[in-house]
């Protein structure tokens, strides 16, 4: 028996995934009868032609064949499959799969999937749960499978500070902020401040975050406790995640003047002296760093 061609193809696939209704759901793309004969999902992507950087392949192909715009993490992970007789194009090959599985996301806001791409591997795209993949509802390729297995949430922690700033004017009030629609619970109210910048001390980081947020000059003083929350959920990005949020909350002034957002789109859209019994009574609805802090500010 004579040898048979060899064909070694390098392709780069993603793992997006998305939340709904409280179920995660994966986009798939389900393969033309030409490549498979019976039903069969994989995941979106495709050969990376010479010369072309992985990532932006892989972006081009989620395109092609789900019609959606996707952004595509730093890293992947390698697979190798070595098909020693395998169906290529009407003849039997010695076949060496190479792929690339990434991590992606694609905006929350995106439209329902739908090939973009003419006769090409690929025939329908869609979202379907992990539990009808896990259950084998939903057939999928091997490379679905093992990507799903090593497929663990992005990782994001995250340091910010806080300001607490109190007066009495008829009775207690707190400085808050309003998030807006671009944070991750937009129309929520919380403290002013947020992310301390690489290399920046998180005093100077709440100075510069309540200014911007709150447009008044700001006097930090002595850190009153530290907050954290641990979640895993989806980003505004529409990436799903890990997420360590660890809080520093300093008691704080700020210059007279009427508070004004002064940071033009970005996670505040409002900024308010409220009683501290309306956040008492449930009245405003305020994260859980709120609560915390005006509790320790009486400690």
């Amino acid at each position: 028996m004579g040898t048979l061609p060899r064909r070694q193809r390098v392709a780069a696939y993603a793992v997006i995934l998305r939340e709904r209704g409280g179920a995660v759901e994966i986009l798939l793309s389900r393969l033309a009868p030409r490549v498979s004969r019976s039903e069969l999902w994989t995941l979106p992507g495709g050969g990376v032609d010479h010369g072309e950087d992985p990532r932006d392949a892989l972006i081009r192909e989620v395109q092609e064949e789900t019609g959606l715009d996707a952004t595509v993490g730093d890293r992947a992970r390698v697979y190798s499959a070595h098909m020693p007789r395998s169906p290529r194009d009407g003849q039997l090959v010695d076949a060496h799969a190479i792929r690339l599985v990434y991590e992606g996301w694609v905006p929350p806001e995106s439209p329902a999937p739908r090939v973009v791409e003419v006769d090409g591997s690929t025939i329908e795209a869609a979202w379907k749960t992990l539990d009808e993949v896990a259950s084998g509802v939903v057939p999928v390729s091997s490379v679905v499978t093992e990507a799903l297995v090593d497929h663990q949430p992005f990782r994001l922690q995250r340091v910010a500070a806080y300001a607490v700033v109190t007066r009495h004017r008829g009775g207690e009030q707190v400085l808050l902020t309003r998030l807006s629609g671009s944070a991750a619970h937009p129309g929520r109210w919380t403290l002013p401040g947020g992310g301390v910048d690489h290399g920046e001390h998180p005093s100077v980081a709440l100075a510069r975050e309540v200014e911007e947020e709150c447009g008044l000059a700001c006097e930090v003083g002595a850190l009153l406790g530290v907050h954290d929350t641990h979640f895993a959920g989806t980003a505004p990005s529409g990436r799903i995640e890990d997420y360590h949020g660890v809080h520093l909350l300093y008691r704080a002034s700020v210059a007279d003047g009427e508070p004004r957002v002064v940071e033009v789109d970005g996670t505040t859209d409002a900024v308010a002296w409220v009683p501290t019994a309306d956040v008492a009574s449930g009245q405003v609805d305020v994260l859980d760093v709120v609560t915390y802090a005006l509790g320790a500010d009486r400690d």
